[in-house]
C-alpha cells in the first residue's frame, strides 16, 4: 500500500487564487474598454474632419491630381458670392466633407508646421532626394492634403501681416516655404506662421536662372512633406484674393494645374529664341508665361527631375532671355500640356506699357479695385465656366498693407457654389 500523503489544497488558499484571477480578468476587461473607447475616438477625430474617396490606384505617368472633389459647404459659415456673377462649380464624382469643426481639428496635423526646415544637402542631392519621392498614387485617405505655399523673396514679407490673418485657424492645411537671401538675417517672431520656414537659400538675380534655382528648392523641400499635394509660387508683392477655404478648395479639387504657357510671334517670345537649343527644343515648342505658377504633386516631381531642358536654358537661355518666364512654360508644353490650364492664377495688370506691371500703391486699394480683380474676368474651371479665374495678385507695394488690412474681412471672405 502506498502510504504516501495525498496533496490537498486549503480552501482559503483556494479563494486567495480565484482572487486574483478575478483581479487578472476585471484589469484586462477594463484595458480592452479603454482600448475600444481610445480607437473609437481616433477615428472620430481622424475622419469627422472630412471624408475622402479615392480610386484604387493612379499610374504615376499619368499625373494626374489627387482626385479629390464635390465639396460641401453647408456646415461652413461662408459669404455668398456678388450678385449675377457665375457660379464655381466643383461637382466630380469624388467627395470630400468639410466639416464645422475644421478650426478645431485641423490642429490635430500641425506638428510639422512647427518645425525648422533645416537640412546641409547640396542642390544636386536636394533634386535627387525630391526627385525620388512618391507621387499622388501615395496619398492615402489617412492624410491631410496640404497646399503648400513657396515665398520667392529677397528679404521680408512686408505683406506678412495679410497673410497671417489669411493662415489664421487653418493649421494643418498649408506648409510655408520661404526662400531668402542668404544674407537677410530672418527676424521673424516665434508666433509668426513664417517663423522657422526658410529653406536652405542661395543668391538669386532677376532674368537669370538662378530664379529657377530658386522656385525647384522651394519645390525640392515642400515635396519631402508627402501630404503636400499642390504647390503656389509666390513673391514678396503678393496678395491673397480670397479666404482660405475658398483657395484650398479651389486648388484641391482642380483637375489641373496653373502654368500660364502660350506662344508670342513678336521679338519677346519668338525673338528670345536660341537655334542652338535644337534639336532638344525647337522654335515650335518655344512658350512664355508668367512665372508665377500653381501645379499638382506629380508635375512639381517631374521639374525638379528634370535634366535634359534645364541646361538648354542654363547654356542659351541668356537676357534678354529670361529662364524664369521661358523654362517652365516650355517643359509643361512639351512633356505635360494635357494636364495644364494654360492659364495663371495670380492676377498682374499689365495695361500699362513698360517691361513691368503695374505696381499698386495705397491710394489704389478700394473695394471697387479689389472686387474687379476677383470677379472681373471669365475662365474654365473644371469644364465649367466660372468668375473665380484669380486667387492672388501681384505687385502690391507694402505701403498697401494698411488698406489691405481696412479691407480684409471683405477680402479674406469665402464663397462657395
Amino acid at each position: 500500500m502506498d502510504h504516501t500523503p495525498s496533496l490537498q489544497v486549503s480552501k482559503p488558499y483556494t479563494r486567495k487564487i480565484q482572487h486574483v484571477y478575478d483581479i487578472i480578468f476585471y484589469m484586462i476587461a477594463i484595458s480592452l474598454g479603454i482600448l475600444l473607447i481610445s480607437s473609437l475616438c481616433f477615428y472620430t477625430l481622424s475622419f469627422d474632419l472630412r471624408t475622402i474617396i479615392y480610386p484604387a490606384t493612379i499610374p504615376f505617368k499619368t499625373l494626374l491630381p489627387p482626385p479629390l472633389a464635390s465639396l460641401s459647404f453647408s456646415q461652413l459659415s461662408i459669404t455668398p458670392p456678388p450678385p449675377d456673377s457665375p457660379s464655381l462649380s466643383l461637382s466630380q464624382p469624388y467627395q470630400v466633407l468639410l466639416s464645422s469643426s475644421w478650426n478645431k481639428k485641423s490642429k490635430y496635423n500641425s506638428t510639422y508646421l512647427k518645425t525648422f526646415i533645416f537640412h546641409n544637402m547640396t542642390d544636386q542631392e536636394l533634386f535627387l532626394k525630391a526627385s525620388m519621392v512618391k507621387g499622388i498614387d501615395d496619398f492615402t485617405n489617412k492624410t491631410i492634403p496640404k497646399v503648400a505655399f513657396m515665398f520667392l523673396v529677397k528679404g521680408k514679407v512686408p505683406l506678412a501681416p495679410l497673410w497671417e490673418k489669411f493662415f489664421k485657424d487653418n493649421e494643418g492645411f498649408y506648409s510655408i516655404y520661404l526662400h531668402q537671401d542668404p544674407s537677410y538675417k530672418d527676424k521673424v517672431s516665434e508666433d509668426s506662421v513664417f517663423y522657422g520656414r526658410k529653406v536652405p537659400s542661395q543668391h538669386v538675380v532677376w532674368g537669370t536662372t538662378s530664379m529657377i534655382d530658386g522656385e525647384k528648392r522651394l519645390l525640392a523641400n515642400a515635396l519631402l512633406d508627402s501630404s503636400n499635394q499642390r504647390f503656389v509660387l509666390l513673391s514678396e508683392t503678393c496678395i491673397p484674393l480670397f479666404g482660405f477655404k475658398t483657395i484650398y478648395i479651389y486648388l484641391i479639387n482642380s483637375k489641373l494645374s496653373y502654368v500660364n504657357s502660350f506662344y508670342d510671334p513678336t521679338k519677346d517670345c519668338k525673338g528670345r529664341y536660341n537655334p542652338k537649343m535644337s534639336p532638344i527644343i525647337n522654335i515650335t515648342n518655344w512658350r512664355k508665361g508668367s512665372q508665377w505658377f500653381e501645379i499638382h504633386r506629380n508635375l512639381a516631381i517631374n521639374i525638379v527631375h528634370d535634366t535634359k531642358y534645364y541646361p538648354m536654358f542654363n547654356k542659351y537661355c541668356l537676357p534678354r532671355c529670361y529662364s524664369d518666364e521661358h523654362y517652365i512654360p516650355t517643359l509643361v508644353h512639351m512633356m505635360y500640356s494635357e494636364f495644364n490650364s494654360n492659364r495663371t492664377i495670380t492676377w498682374v495688370d499689365w495695361s500699362i506699357r513698360g517691361p513691368h506691371p503695374r505696381k499698386y500703391v495705397w491710394g489704389d486699394i478700394n473695394d471697387e479695385l479689389m472686387n474687379k480683380i476677383r470677379f472681373g474676368s471669365t475662365c474654365v474651371y473644371n469644364g465649367k465656366i466660372t468668375n473665380i479665374c484669380f486667387l492672388f495678385g501681384r505687385k502690391f507695394h507694402p505701403n498697401t498693407l494698411d488698406p489691405l488690412l481696412r479691407v480684409s474681412p471683405s477680402l479674406l471672405g469665402d464663397y462657395y457654389p
